[in-house]
């Protein structure tokens, strides 16, 4: 598999998206946060895309599915 092939997925497209928007709504969030929910917001919407990049640089399509299955989990 191509490795940039992934930035053409609509599904990768749409998590990476969705990323930057957590990240600039969670910009605006309490400073005493910056541990707490705006940490645990911002790790879990940046796994989504990280996991169906990794998948896709596995190059197979069976660790490719295991890894979208995390990523949607």
């Amino acid at each position: 598999m191509n490795k940039a092939g992934y930035k053409k997925l609509i599904v990768w497209k749409e998590a990476d998206l969705l990323a930057k928007l957590v990240y600039k709504a969670t910009r605006n969030f309490p400073k005493e946060e910056s541990y707490g929910i705006t940490s645990q917001l911002r790790r879990a919407i940046i796994s989504v895309p990280l996991n169906i990049v990794e998948g896709y640089a596995r190059g197979g399509q069976k660790e490719f599915k295991r890894f979208l299955s995390i990523a949607k989990n």
